[in-house]
């Protein structure tokens, strides 16, 4: 667990504080922003008797890309780093959280063991990508190789939509324990109600457009982005008796670099090593924190552009010899 004497933990407590005002007004302009697009995807609306379809598609991303902006402001929410004290915020992340197919007894529960556990070899890898080392690889049974590499796929990323989110943290979570993540159980049917009623009200187009499409990309973003955070070149492993947290948050998150657009979109989560070294910043913050911290000024970073996310997604073992991740070929 976390050294609470930690130097650099320490140093960011400071930066660990919420603007209430500031909070909510990221938390409503993005709601309202998602709505108005969303919105936007339907054929026809109050005062617009036709919407052409140029535009339905064009905000259907927009409305992708603005769940992936309120996720991430849900995700500084569940780690109670914006707006701790509202149970008005609370409420309305967890109708978001039903909403967005990931209940809050699910996300937070394993994203907090992500935490508490981020690179060590050794730990159940709840809430993240599995790793095994090249030993384990070798001597793993085909089922499990199977299993391990299809987790790890790239169509599983770009499907998290299906995978990740759907399968991973609605339908297998209530299966496993249904008292427990009742929840999920909600988002799983609230789902597909929406899905049956934009079928019935507006047709099989709008279904695509307002859930389907922008659901996949949003996911897809996502699932890329938490992997690539804690799986790129340079990473690093460690079994439990050489895991430190500060470690941990330096050596193995990683800095995405993105332009400013991208920035707004992942609410900041690109700043991965800050957040994983304290998780009471909110993400307004982070860059304030890159900026004011020198000793976080070099981390080992990726970006967005297509070599960096292919040496990232072929990236599959981790090899102790060597102290890096390699791929499988000619293991």
């Amino acid at each position: 667990m976390m050294n609470p004497d930690s130097t650099l933990h320490a140093r960011t407590k400071p930066f660990a504080k919420d603007d209430t005002l500031k909070s909510w007004w990221f938390v409503l302009s993005t709601t309202f922003f998602l709505a108005v697009a969303s919105a936007g995807t339907l054929p026809r609306l109050p005062l617009i008797p036709h919407v052409a379809l140029a535009v339905r598609i064009v905000c259907s991303v927009m409305t992708g890309m603005l769940i992936l902006r309120l996720f991430v402001i849900y995700h500084d929410q569940q780690h109670r780093a914006i707006l701790p004290k509202s149970r008005i915020a609370e409420i309305f992340m967890r109708v978001f959280g039903i909403w967005v197919l990931s209940p809050s007894s699910i996300w937070r529960s394993s994203h907090d063991y992500h935490h508490a556990h981020n690179s060590k070899l050794r730990s159940a890898h709840i809430g993240s990508y599995p790793v095994m080392t090249k030993e384990q690889y070798k001597i793993s049974s085909r089922g499990e190789r199977f299993t391990y590499l299809f987790m790890r796929h790239p169509l599983t990323i770009l499907f998290g939509y299906v995978f990740v989110f759907l399968y991973g943290m609605v339908v297998n979570p209530f299966l496993n324990n249904p008292r427990k993540h009742f929840d999920c159980l909600l988002a799983l049917l609230l789902h597909i109600a929406i899905g049956v009623t934009l079928v019935v009200c507006s047709g099989w187009v709008s279904l695509c457009l307002m859930l389907v499409c922008p659901r996949v990309l949003a996911c897809a973003m996502g699932s890329y982005l938490f992997y690539a955070q804690h799986n790129f070149p340079g990473v690093s492993f460690k079994d439990k008796a050489g895991w430190t947290f500060e470690k941990a948050a330096l050596e193995s998150s990683s800095y995405m670099k993105t332009n400013p657009v991208m920035a707004w979109f992942t609410g900041n989560i690109g700043y991965h090593h800050i957040h994983h070294l304290n998780h009471k910043i909110p993400f307004y913050r982070l860059p304030e924190v890159l900026e004011k911290m020198p000793e976080l000024q070099n981390p080992k970073t990726t970006t967005l552009r297509p070599s960096d996310i292919l040496h990232c997604l072929r990236l599959k073992v981790w090899d102790v010899e060597t102290q890096t991740m390699v791929g499988v070929r000619g293991l």
